[in-house]
């Protein structure tokens, strides 16, 4: 997917829960990646909200992909 400015972005996390998205989308931002969350929902409307088939999608810039996976999966290894 192409990103406004032609930068490619990859999906690094997929949720049905709005709580979890904005969760990692934080975690990423506060590693100074920057992510976003697709679709853009606001957490305080969340009441009648219909999520599309698939869910939400955290993405990246391709370029940080890597990065953005092993800090995900660091986290999961320290909740565990």
């Amino acid at each position: 997917m192409l990103h406004a400015g032609s930068v490619e972005l990859e999906v690094v996390f997929e949720t049905v829960n709005v709580s979890e998205a904005q969760l990692i989308r934080s975690r990423l931002e506060a590693a100074g990646l920057t992510p976003e969350v697709d679709p853009e929902i606001d957490p305080l409307s969340i009441e009648g909200f219909s999520l599309p088939a698939g869910g939400i999608q955290i993405k990246v810039p391709s370029a940080q992909a890597a990065d953005a996976r092993a800090i995900l999966d660091a986290g999961e290894k320290a909740e565990a």
